[in-house]
């Protein structure tokens, strides 16, 4: 299980470098990003955000043009962050992916379902769907199908892989406050705060490790069947 953000184009972005990922792919978060990847993933949520005041409901956007791009990252009350948790079995083949309109920021959802809500807001085209069923959890790719691919593990398995879904936003979140230390100084404080608040993880207590002092060559995690 890994939360993953969908990635918006890049092209004739120049704000800060971007890792090459396929537009509207998906990138998943974790504490091993690159910085390239960080920079991409900071776009790709400024991106989701970048959405005219309307009315007087937000403050009118800065004239420079670094600004304006990040207006709607810090000024929106509820921020969205494309994308969803992306669980694999490995064994059988299956991939369950978020659907359009899926948002990280609802990543909570997966707990409360476990804990008696039932529901996970998962997307649509196509139409992921979490079910849980006494100790079993069902989650089909798409619902619309009746031939659909379908993973099922006990709900304690899922809830351990949440745990760690967890751990790794909150890696990614330090990650990307020593990133934006680094290219946006001058907004480290509510961007860091911003993306905190789009993935509903605590902002960390201050900017992590510098990206020169971080290993080129991340330890790769042991195998598991589903993650």
């Amino acid at each position: 299980m890994q939360p993953v953000l969908e990635i918006y184009p890049a092209d004739g972005f120049g704000f800060w470098p971007v890792a090459d990922v396929k537009s509207f792919g998906y990138l998943a978060l974790d504490g091993e990003l690159t910085a390239a990847e960080a920079g991409a993933a900071v776009m790709s949520i400024a991106k989701c955000n970048d959405i005219e005041p309307e009315h007087g409901d937000r403050p009118p956007r800065p004239v420079d043009p670094l600004g304006s791009f990040l207006h709607g990252l810090l000024t929106f009350d509820d921020l969205f962050a494309a994308g969803g948790m992306r669980v694999t079995d490995s064994s059988e083949g299956i991939t369950f992916l978020p659907g359009c309109c899926s948002g990280l920021e609802d990543w909570r959802d997966w707990r409360k379902a476990l804990d008696g809500d039932g529901h996970v807001e998962c997307g649509h085209d196509p139409d992921p769907l979490v079910e849980v069923r006494g100790d079993t959890v069902r989650l089909t790719v798409d619902a619309e199908r009746c031939d659909s691919p379908v993973i099922e593990l006990p709900v304690t398995e899922l809830r351990r892989l949440t745990d760690e879904a967890e751990r790794d936003l909150a890696g990614f979140l330090a990650v990307a406050s020593s990133w934006v230390s680094e290219h946006l100084p001058d907004h480290r404080a509510p961007v860091t705060a911003a993306l905190a608040r789009a993935l509903d993880i605590p902002a960390p207590a201050g900017p992590g490790e510098p990206w020169g002092r971080r290993s080129s060559t991340p330890t790769p995690p042991s195998p598991r069947s589903r993650r």
